[in-house]
């Protein structure tokens, strides 16, 4: 568990015990105080008190962002050390592929001393895809603000607005696609709290930065 340095933006503790006692048990299950955690989910007791019912809220918390960042660079080591074999690796411990690939991405951009640990792994991938200094005067913000991922995201979307104000942009080109595709990309917009230009020209930064990345990995580790 994570000792009682992180805390989230209010000073309170999250992903470790926090004066509860971790019980991890045979069967690999692990329980604080009373809530007992399973690889399908809580066993909640009855009655549980609203402070332990909380503190477990921020501790989960944690722990989620924790394995984001801790897949995303397992990921990368083994793509950079065992080339030939870390699918088989992937396949094995049956995870999956394409999400340990968006968590590998957003670890690439940011390394172990760039990472705030008062903002989610969310909130990095928000601004991954931007420029170095840029991804630190949003991650700045947001620490300073306390910003929640959906304000950053607001306020990202603020500054694209004005930014297409202040300089003409390129026009895409008009690519026809069939309406069930269209259509699916408006539904993950919308569920992105985001316009769908705005949600494609983030996909389509976060799959160029992706590709190069990539590439960039596989000249490394071929020397």
């Amino acid at each position: 568990m994570r000792d009682r340095t992180n805390q989230d933006n209010n000073g309170r503790p999250y992903g470790g015990t926090s004066g509860g006692q971790v019980q991890p048990s045979r069967n690999g299950t692990t329980r604080w105080e009373q809530v007992l955690i399973t690889r399908v989910g809580l066993d909640i007791p009855a009655g549980l008190p609203f402070d332990r019912w909380e503190r477990a809220g921020y501790q989960l918390s944690g722990i989620a962002d924790s394995s984001a960042w801790c897949l995303g660079d397992w990921l990368i080591y083994g793509k950079t050390h065992y080339a030939d074999r870390y699918k088989l690796a992937v396949d094995a411990v049956a995870l999956d592929y394409q999400t340990l690939r968006n968590y590998a991405w957003v670890a690439r951009r940011f390394d172990s001393g760039r990472r705030r640990d008062r903002l989610s792994f969310q909130h990095h991938a928000e601004v991954a895809a931007l420029p170095v200094e840029e991804q630190e005067k949003w991650l700045d913000r947001a620490v300073e603000s306390m910003w929640s991922v959906k304000h950053l995201r607001a306020q990202l979307k603020g500054e694209r607005t004005a930014g297409r104000g202040r300089a003409a942009g390129l026009l895409l080109p008009r690519i026809e696609v069939a309406r069930a595709r269209f259509q699916r990309w408006q539904a993950a917009a919308e569920n992105s709290g985001a316009d769908l230009d705005h949600w494609m020209v983030s996909m389509l930064d976060r799959a160029a930065a992706q590709t190069l990345d990539g590439h960039a990995g596989e000249r490394q580790a071929g020397r």
